[in-house]
């Protein structure tokens, strides 16, 4: 996402029959703990309650549908409960293992949360977390000229993609041991080029998905020199690449610009004879739906929840259960940049605020979500 603005300012227990079963549930989440909290343990609300435990306490024994959202300047991850929206506390406390600007999050094939961090060369890599408890591990993957990382993907050829924003590159790591393996492709500076890479996503069709701001990184600052914004699709085998999708209209709701930034492929894709479309997210305000095959736009779904033109900014996507697309911002005209969370049914377009709530509203803006701009689902 552009560091300058252009063009405008910024249940409970009541009786003691129930005391059998609940120590039962009790013990199974204790047997939980014992063996990390594997998959098929349940957690028991009644039980926390009847022992006067919060039922957050307890919830690591068991699935809960959450939502993971990182704040570029809380230097954190938080988490919501996915249905209801409720607020659940840090995920990632604010510099846990030198976390700085957190952007994009990925779960990897070891089932960790992959943070991408750092605005310097020095800070920037990518940082890996337990993806039940958000404990850090390590620095995953660094150098190589990594320089302020945005997007990240783990790739069919056991690779990790970084978009490196501030280099104008893709950098591959292994996806096991995070050794630096090479830079995947440069930005040239012209149209159709890879310039001001940010998210990244592989396809069904096993190809890789970018998108650019269209600026051209100088000494480590963005410029904008009139660049389109566009989709890339990189064969891995060749390198070679192609214009996906060019830069659309910039959208009325929006500060009169075009800054495409996630990524997320349909649920349908996932299916044998599925219609399958991409989902793209502009910082500058909507999401646009595109069929895979034909390249069409399909449909724009509004984001624009502060009911004025330019005033919100949009971030990255993600897929929860019963095909519902989530997507988080931030009001830059807030002095605190307080964020919200929105949320659509992901086969019809059709909004899907939290009860009571207007528009797409899922999380109602708040000083929670700090300039937040990575989000990503979970049932860890």
């Amino acid at each position: 996402m552009p560091q300058p603005i252009p063009a405008v300012s910024p249940s409970s227990v009541r009786s003691h029959a129930h005391r059998p079963l609940l120590f039962t549930a009790l013990a199974t989440c204790l047997l939980g703990l014992s063996l990390g909290c594997g998959e098929g343990v349940s957690e028991s609300i009644e039980a926390s309650q009847y022992l006067g435990e919060s039922s957050a306490d307890l919830q690591h024994c068991g699935r809960r549908d959450t939502l993971l959202v990182g704040n570029t300047r809380g230097h954190n991850v938080v988490r919501f409960d996915a249905k209801t929206g409720a607020f659940l506390g840090d995920f990632i406390p604010p510099g846990s293992g030198g976390l700085v600007a957190p952007d994009s999050l990925v779960f990897g094939p070891d089932g960790n949360l992959y943070v991408a961090s750092g605005d310097t060369p020095a800070t920037s890599a990518i940082l890996r977390f337990n993806g039940r408890t958000g404990a850090f591990i390590d620095t995953f993957a660094s150098g190589g000229g990594l320089f302020r990382p945005y997007g990240q993907a783990f790739g069919p050829d056991g690779l990790l993609y970084v978009s490196s924003f501030l280099s104008d590159q893709i950098l591959r790591f292994n996806a096991r041991t995070g050794a630096f393996v090479d830079v995947f492709a440069t930005g040239n500076g012209q149209p159709g080029g890879l310039n001001g890479p940010n998210g990244l996503e592989f396809g069904p069709d096993r190809r890789l998905y970018v998108t650019t701001e269209g600026s051209v990184a100088v000494g480590g600052v963005p410029t904008f020199p009139g660049l389109p914004s566009q989709v890339l699709r990189f064969d891995i085998r060749t390198k070679q690449s192609e214009v996906f999708i060019d830069q659309p209209a910039p959208s009325p709701d929006g500060a009169g610009f075009v800054s495409l930034l996630g990524l997320a492929f349909g649920p349908d894709c996932d299916r044998p004879h599925g219609e399958c479309d991409l989902f793209v997210s502009d910082f500058a305000n909507d999401i646009r739906r595109y069929d895979l095959r034909t390249r069409a736009l399909e449909a724009t779904l509004s984001t624009n929840y502060t009911g004025t033109p330019t005033r919100n900014f949009r971030g990255g996507l993600t897929f929860g259960k019963d095909n519902r697309l989530y997507t988080v911002g931030f009001d830059f005209t807030d002095p605190n940049l307080s964020g919200a969370v929105l949320r659509f049914n992901g086969r019809t377009n059709r909004p899907l605020p939290s009860h009571g709530n207007p528009g797409a509203l899922f999380v109602l803006p708040t000083s929670t979500l700090v300039r937040p701009i990575g989000i990503v689902y979970s049932t860890r």
